[in-house]
């Protein structure tokens, strides 16, 4: 259950784990004062009370020689700071008039109880500072009034306010404090992120604690030998490429001066699936970590595909659903579906651009009406140089869909094959908006 309570973010458990035990000790040292130290002093308070009545009561009963009850009452008044007056021939009322949800209620009550023997009205709620005692005598009440802060510690408001004042401020320091080191782990995810999907935070540099700027070298170390990597990989391709090219083309140059014949035909095949395979290769591996991204919208895109495959003799039908719009490259996603679209029309006679957007995600889907491939082929079909048979085996090099989901990886989306409603292969493409 606190697995499923708990916040899932390292920012949320991390103010859990700072912040609670603040207030959490907090409430506990509030509940121990108020219920022993605050208990012990207003206790004491309300006795010394209670004494204090019980004495001038006594002393109003029966004055010592030379005393009379006017000398009484303002001794109670002048030494004791308790104000006193007599009701004659008046009855106190039968209910006290307390509030209930205070300590000094309780504790009074009790202290007169043990101090007075004759019946006691108490008002702990008609007076802001004051507290009022009516006592009964046979022929009328004694009236005492004394200051609340003589019967009760009134400094309950204070203690409290400081008390979340300072757990505010230790709250809001943990909060402030625990941000800023969240915030360097929030960074370096994001650097992370976005150098999967091929792009890059120029600017990132490693903050925080030790441990995260750690993370953070390991991290443009680790983004340095990739791109180190991807950079040998290309060169080395394309110098390949360079020295393959020239002795392809002398071999072009001859194969053009043959005569006429079934031989040179095929050499001359030869030669084009020789560069077809060479081109194709240098797709597969061409570094699209640098490539420059814009916001692409996608009814325009399919409008350009829908003309281009027009000028074929071909009919590229195209669904979008409102104004969809993906940040990525807009060379390396009209490649994707290019390729899409050329094994659509290769396998069949009717291909459909379909695209929307679901929350955060644009799904592209190219569908044709060809044979399809069989749900156990088709991982094996988004490997590099598979080609499956019979029904999509071609005389390419089988780099076409590792291609795409390169490239899809590449901008931070996902791949599927799956079936399509037109009855053949259905494409899938989903892509952060």
């Amino acid at each position: 259950m606190l697995r499923r309570i708990a916040p899932k973010s390292l920012w949320g458990r991390t103010i859990l784990i700072v912040v609670l035990p603040i207030f959490l000790m907090q409430s506990v040292v509030t509940f121990v004062f108020f219920n022993r130290h605050w208990d012990d002093v207003n206790g004491a308070l309300a006795r010394q009370t209670a004494s204090e009545i019980a004495h001038i009561l006594a002393l109003w009963q029966d004055p010592p020689t030379g005393m009379t009850q006017a000398t009484v009452e303002r001794m109670a008044r002048e030494d004791l700071d308790l104000y006193m007056r007599w009701a004659p021939g008046q009855q106190i009322p039968e209910r006290d008039k307390l509030n209930f949800l205070s300590e000094l209620t309780r504790s009074l009550n009790d202290a007169m109880d043990e101090a007075v023997d004759q019946p006691v009205w108490i008002n702990t709620r008609g007076y802001a500072d004051e507290v009022e005692v009516r006592v009964q005598l046979p022929d009328g009440f004694l009236v005492f009034i004394s200051p609340r802060n003589q019967v009760a510690a009134t400094n309950a408001p204070i203690f409290i306010a400081w008390l979340i004042g300072t757990s505010m401020l230790l709250g809001y320091v943990a909060v402030v404090f625990m941000r800023n080191q969240v915030r360097s782990i929030t960074r370096l995810a994001e650097a992370a992120e976005a150098f999967g999907r091929g792009e890059d935070i120029p600017h990132f540099r490693p903050a925080g604690a030790r441990e995260v700027r750690k993370a953070g070298q390991a991290f443009l170390a680790m983004r340095a030998r990739i791109r180190r990597y991807l950079h040998q990989r290309t060169a080395m391709l394309a110098g390949v490429s360079h020295d393959l090219r020239t002795p392809l083309t002398r071999l072009k140059l001859g194969i053009a001066m043959l005569p006429d014949s079934d031989d040179r035909k095929a050499l001359d095949a030869d030669a084009q699936e020789m560069e077809g395979m060479l081109e194709a290769y240098l797709d597969f591996v061409r570094d699209a970590q640098n490539a420059e991204r814009s916001t692409i919208i996608v009814s325009d895109l399919a409008a350009e595909l829908s003309e281009e495959t027009g000028r074929l003799g071909r009919t590229l039908e195209t669904d979008i659903e409102g104004d969809v719009t993906v940040h990525a490259s807009p060379v390396a996603i009209k490649r994707v579906l290019n390729n899409l679209i050329s094994n659509g029309f290769a396998h069949g006679d009717q291909v459909r651009l379909t695209a929307r957007k679901n929350h955060r995600t644009v799904i592209l889907r190219v569908e044709d009406n060809g044979p399809g491939i069989a749900p156990e082929d088709r991982e094996r079909a988004l490997q590099p140089f598979e080609r499956l048979d019979p029904a999509r085996n071609t005389q390419g090099t089988g780099l076409g869909l590792s291609v795409v989901v390169d490239i899809t990886k590449r901008h931070g989306g996902y791949f599927e094959l799956g079936e399509a409603e037109l009855g053949g292969l259905s494409a899938t493409l989903r892509l952060p908006a």
